[in-house]
């Protein structure tokens, strides 16, 4: 018997009552599951008073949605985020800075889709959607300034050292479009500090804009200890074609011993006895034997006070027993000096895999001592000094060890209370060069330093003086935080800014606890430092620690800098690589991009200028924009439009 069919009216109505169904079973199921969280988010704040209680009230609303998002983040919401989709609502995605509110609003609506009533909780929510955009702008003007016109995010520079002695060079980075100016008092000195700080102020008043002033401490930076330095040999080479034929000869710079050896258009400079420099002129041969017994001659171009300037157009090698000897006027009667005074090149130790280096307390740093003979044993390890002794007592054996911000890796297979024994496991095919005052690195060590060194509190008065805002380099504990906090007030300081500069793993770790704790002072921001951070934590993870920072420090309603290699190689060589253009496109996500020194800086800037304000048309945070495009919509072409916008 066949059975009949429903007629189509029917079935629709059918389909349609199900769907209603499903879809309120997944509301209610919803309801359930958010009203759990928002339970775990007041109950999270309610056990954290103490923390709060040391916040300063202007943070307090920012402190309170921080601890919700963290509340928020201990669950897989990946599935609820489905169920959310599948109705068209908010999936919490892009609630960093407002999670109760976002939550309440998808539980209030979820409520009316069941036909349930739901109280308005705005009087618990410490933060909406419009709200938080005003604490977060609020406290990225206090820490940093006001936005630069028609650019979302400011643009922050490492000073040269040449910033003290150059004013020209302050006032083109101001010009191209500095927003804040960065001091590393790991290196210069007080006196040097006052002088770039004057002249960043100088030339914002000039160019009428407004600059402020970061002051990095150098903090607990472990480093490799001075090598000792290589034999006194100058190397001459002039610069060849494809074929070999010198185009560019070897510029040797003389002068008397007693002058400094700087010498501007020189390639490497001599110093000689004065009685033999003076018979030296236009034309003039030199003649010698170079280290190696090759003849050789140098022809003198140019003569003045400051010295001489010869020429060579074959390689040689001098050392400070080389013979230089010049013909007299009348042919015959010769006179020679030693080439004397040569710098020693900085020393290196050659290190490839399988090798072993002893990390020691201190000393001089030395190549291995090998055993004469065919079979070339090593009798004692390659040595290198550590410049935090304590290390030697707190690293333990099987933990790694990273040299030169990673370039060179290891393994520590012994230990004593004098030295470390690592053994070289990653190091590119025909070894890599140590030199001193490299980074060193030890991600598995349970390393208990402070963050404010003995140095670092006697620079804090220089950086009372001269700063805005002070950066904490290397913090891993809220006790760092508050320590600077307490020398700051000392100072008369206490409105002074800090920037929790993360780059180590147990700062990362620790990172919603350091917030708190700098929640307490005036103003406050986070630095992602990405250079220690990745060696670190591993390159592999950086992409994910670095977008958990920024997640975090939005739940924070905190400033955030994005720091280390952005437009690297352009500030360097003048082009840049199509990876680093992306990467500092996605330092729109921040408040403020941090650019390194090079020769191009002035050219990296105005690239940077140019790129965050077209991206900032296109992105907030985590939330994409959804600007007019002009790039498919018919109206014109390339050809029509020669030169885009900076929306474009």
């Amino acid at each position: 018997m066949t059975k009949s069919k429903a007629p189509i009216s029917t079935r629709a109505h059918s389909d349609n009552t199900a769907a209603a169904s499903s879809r309120d079973q997944v509301c209610l199921s919803l309801i359930d599951a958010l009203q759990t969280l928002r339970l775990a988010m007041l109950d999270r704040e309610a056990s954290m008073q103490a923390e709060l209680s040391r916040v300063s009230p202007k943070y307090r609303e920012s402190a309170r949605n921080l601890i919700h998002y963290l509340a928020l983040r201990v669950h897989d919401l990946r599935p609820v985020q489905e169920q959310l989709a599948w109705l068209g609502l908010s999936s919490l995605g892009r609630s960093e800075s407002h999670v109760l509110a976002n939550l309440d609003k998808v539980l209030g609506i979820l409520h009316c889709l069941t036909g349930q009533k739901w109280a308005d909780k705005s009087a618990e929510e410490p933060a909406g959607s419009v709200s938080s955009r005003r604490l977060l702008d609020g406290h990225a003007v206090a820490l940093m300034g006001a936005h630069p016109p028609g650019r979302p995010v400011r643009i922050m520079v490492t000073l040269p050292s040449t910033a003290a002695t150059d004013y020209s060079v302050v006032r083109e980075l101001v010009e191209a479009g500095m927003d804040i100016a960065r001091i590393n008092c790991a290196h210069d000195g007080p006196q040097d500090w006052k002088v770039m700080a004057m002249n960043v102020r100088h030339a914002a008043k000039t160019v009428q804009r407004s600059v402020r002033i970061l002051m990095d401490l150098g903090g607990p930076k472990i480093r490799t200890g001075d090598v000792a330095p290589r034999p006194p040999v100058l190397r001459m080479r002039p610069q060849r074609d494809e074929y070999g034929r010198p185009y560019k000869p070897y510029r040797l710079g003389i002068q008397s011993s007693n002058r400094p050896q700087d010498m501007v258009g020189a390639d490497g400079c001599i110093g000689v006895d004065d009685k033999w420099l003076a018979h030296l002129k236009a034309g003039s041969q030199i003649d010698f034997s170079d280290a190696r017994g090759a003849k050789r001659h140098l022809l003198v171009v140019h003569c003045d006070d400051l010295g001489a300037i010869a020429e060579s157009v074959q390689t040689a090698y001098l050392t400070p027993e080389t013979l230089l000897t010049i013909h007299g006027a009348d042919g015959k009667k010769r006179r020679s000096t030693l080439a004397g005074q040569i710098a020693s090149p900085p020393g290196n130790l050659h290190l490839y895999l399988g090798d072993v280096i002893r990390v020691t307390r201190d000393g001089v740093g030395s190549g291995a001592v090998v055993e004469e003979g065919d079979e070339g044993v090593v009798m004692e390890p390659a040595r290198i000094a550590c410049t935090l002794p304590q290390v030697i007592d707190q690293a333990r054996i099987g933990e790694r060890m990273w040299f030169d911000d990673g370039k060179i890796g290891g393994v520590i297979r012994d230990a004593t209370n004098e030295w470390l024994e690592v053994e070289i496991t990653q190091a590119r095919e025909g070894g890599e060069k140590l030199i001193g005052d490299k980074g060193i690195n030890l991600p598995d060590s349970a390393l208990d330093l402070p963050a404010l060194t003995d140095k670092d509190l006697q620079d804090l008065a220089a950086v009372a003086r001269e700063a805005d805002m002070v950066g904490l380099s290397f913090v891993q504990r809220t006790d760092d935080v508050y320590l600077l906090q307490k020398h700051l007030g000392l100072l008369g300081r206490s409105d002074m800014g800090i920037v929790l500069k993360i780059e180590t793993l147990k700062g990362f770790e620790n990172l919603p606890e350091l917030m708190l704790a700098a929640m307490s002072g005036a103003c406050a921001g986070v630095m992602i430092a990405r250079g220690d951070l990745a060696v670190e934590c591993g390159y592999e993870r950086l992409a994910e620690v670095q977008e958990e920072i920024l997640w975090c420090a939005e739940a924070a309603h905190m400033p955030v800098i994005w720091a280390t290699q952005v437009l690297e190689t352009l500030a360097k060589t003048g082009v840049p690589s199509r990876a680093e253009i992306s990467d500092a496109g996605l330092g729109v996500r921040a408040e403020c991009v941090m650019l390194n020194k090079g020769p191009y800086i002035a050219d990296a800037i105005r690239t940077l200028d140019d790129i965050l304000r077209r991206m900032g048309g296109h992105r907030e945070k985590k939330r994409s924009l959804l600007r007019a495009l002009r790039s498919w919509n018919g109206r014109e072409t390339p050809a029509q439009k020669p030169q885009e916008s900076p929306q474009g």
